[in-house]
């Protein structure tokens, strides 16, 4: 049976994720001490989002969870606390921030935490949280217009990629003389073991329980794996191997690894490593 191999939730959109041991379910994706998967996210001065596409020092920006604050760290930057609790109705300000196509209401985060990104990341730049009255669904072509709320993700609530998936990637990349890549570069928010090579693509569920993990779209690669995610470098990009046998016909031929999942059921199920499931396999 497959098993939770890794479990990674990253608070800030394109910044370094947290691995964790275990992680609340939840229909916008995992949630670990009431902090949400991409809850926040850096915009520029229109309110368009930021990313590792043209800001690749967003990997360095390492966060860690408090009691009381995410702690924000970078190199040869000072300590950043970000309050968790959310601020009472009125008293901050609020924006209309972008994210691909979706313009929705977000929760400004001070000027002296846009200071710290803004001269980490060497452009202007303001972080914002998903406001508490927004809402974003993710694709109703793809979710076959279920419910499937989620935050500043790209798309969809949860990114699932099976280990051995990564591990036939880095047998091909060894094979044209590369160096192989960590499970990181390409950010999933759930890893599972004990698949074969690609099969999440053909799983129609992942069934935890009462709850199952519904894959409902192939995730096309951007150059984000070819960003080190330990030296916010880009470096040779494996899409020019993953392009010869990844292209997926349904999404025009876009070179794919991974698959974006909602939630099924009953959400609050806790995950955990080692946890097991049962998979119902797609045959159409």
């Amino acid at each position: 049976m497959p098993t939770i191999s890794q479990l990674t939730i990253y608070p800030i959109k394109s910044c370094a994720g947290i691995d964790v041991p275990a992680a609340t379910l939840t229909r916008a994706g995992l949630a670990v001490d009431a902090v949400y998967d991409r809850e926040w996210m850096l915009v520029d001065a229109a309110g368009q989002f930021l990313s590792q596409r043209e800001c690749p020092r967003m990997a360095l920006i390492t966060p860690r969870l408090k009691t009381e604050t995410l702690e924000l760290r970078a190199p040869g930057m000072l300590r950043l606390e970000i309050p968790l609790g959310m601020p009472e109705p009125g008293s901050v300000a609020t924006r209309r921030v972008r994210v691909w196509d979706d313009e929705v209401l977000a929760t400004d985060c001070d000027d002296l935490t846009a200071a710290w990104f803004s001269r980490f990341l060497g452009r202007d730049c303001r972080l914002v949280r998903f406001h508490a009255d927004a809402e974003r669904q993710a694709s109703a072509t793809w979710t076959g217009g279920a419910d499937a709320p989620t935050l500043f993700a790209d798309g969809y609530p949860l990114l699932v990629i099976g280990a051995a998936s990564l591990a036939d990637l880095n047998t091909r990349l060894s094979a044209a003389g590369r160096a192989p890549l960590p499970m990181n570069r390409f950010r999933p928010n759930i890893v599972l073991a004990d698949l074969a090579p690609y099969e999440e693509d053909y799983v129609a569920a992942f069934q935890f329980g009462e709850t199952a993990l519904r894959p409902v779209k192939p995730c096309p690669r951007c150059p984000i794996p070819s960003i080190d995610q330990a030296s916010g470098v880009p470096g040779p990009d494996p899409l020019d191997i993953l392009q010869s046998y990844r292209r997926k016909a349904q999404l025009d031929d876009a070179v794919c690894f991974g698959m974006n999942a909602i939630v099924s059921g009953p959400e609050g199920m806790q995950l955990h490593i080692g946890q097991s499931c049962e998979i119902e396999l797609a045959f159409d």
